[in-house]
C-alpha cells in the first residue's frame, strides 16, 4: 500500500517523542481556531471553506477538515487522519499568515531553533536516504516522481546532482537533494524547506515533515 494512498504513522522514522509534543497542543489549537474568522482562515491557508468545512491538498491528496470541530478526513476514502497529521493541520491553520513560496530553500539549522536539532534531523531524514539511494540516483528520481516530486534541474546545477520540490500543503513546500559520492566523499542527501516556512508552520512541525516525506520517498523505492 503506497503513501499516496493513505496516511499510516508507521512509515514515519521520526522518534515518537516528536509527535507527542505536537499531540500536546493539537486540543488547545483547536479552541482557539474556533474564535478565528472562516473567510480569513480560508485565505491565509489557501483552502476553500463551504457549507461548514475546509478543503485543501495535503501532500497532493485533498482533505476535508470539518468546524468548528476541527475533525479532518480523506476527501476520497473518508477515513479519518491520523493524530500526527491532524496535529500539522491544526498548527498550519493556526500560525499561518498567507506569505507567499518564495522559491528559495533553507537547511532545518536556519529555521528558529532548528541549529539545536540539526544533527538529529539530518539523522532521520538525508542519513536515511543516503542509506537507502547512495549513489543511485536514478532510484532516487524514480521515488522522488512516485511521491510526486517536481524535477528541479536549475536548482540541482547549483545545489547537488539531482533535486526535486514536494508540494506539502498548499503554502509548505521542500526540497530533498542529492548528491553523489566519490572515492573521497560519501553520497549525501538533504532536506531543505522554502524560506517562507516558518511563516506557516512551528520548527517541530517542519521536522515532522522532513520525517513524513523522508519515509515516503524509502517506502516508494
Amino acid at each position: 500500500m503506497k503513501f499516496v494512498n493513505s496516511y499510516p504513522p508507521d512509515y514515519i522514522n521520526m522518534p515518537q517523542k516528536g509527535f507527542d509534543a505536537l499531540a500536546q497542543r493539537v486540543g488547545e489549537l483547536r479552541k482557539e481556531l474556533r474564535g478565528r474568522d472562516t473567510a480569513v482562515l480560508a485565505q491565509n491557508t489557501a483552502a476553500t471553506f463551504q457549507n461548514g468545512e475546509f478543503r485543501l491538498p495535503l501532500w497532493g491528496r485533498e482533505v476535508i477538515i470539518a468546524w468548528p470541530d476541527f475533525v479532518g478526513r480523506d476527501a476520497e476514502s473518508g477515513r479519518p487522519l491520523p493524530s500526527f497529521l491532524m496535529a500539522l493541520l491544526a498548527y498550519y491553520f493556526h500560525l499561518t499568515d498567507g506569505t507567499p513560496l518564495t522559491g528559495e530553500w533553507i537547511a532545518f539549522t536556519d529555521l528558529p531553533d532548528g541549529q539545536f536539532y540539526t544533527a538529529a534531523f539530518q539523522g532521520y531524514t538525508g542519513h536515511q536516504l543516503a542509506q537507502t539511494f547512495g549513489n543511485d540516483l536514478a532510484a532516487f528520481t524514480r521515488a522522488a516522481e512516485r511521491a510526486g516530486g517536481r524535477a528541479c534541474p536549475e536548482l540541482a546545477e547549483g545545489l547537488g546532482d539531482a533535486a526535486f520540490a514536494f508540494r506539502a500543503l498548499p503554502r509548505v513546500e521542500l526540497l530533498v537533494v542529492g548528491w553523489l559520492g566519490d572515492e573521497d566523499f560519501s553520497p549525501s542527501y538533504r532536506v531543505l524547506f522554502d524560506t517562507a516556512v516558518s511563516h506557516h508552520l512551528s520548527t517541530d512541525a517542519c521536522a515532522i515533515l522532513g520525517s513524513i516525506l523522508t519515509s515516503r520517498l524509502i517506502r516508494l523505492t
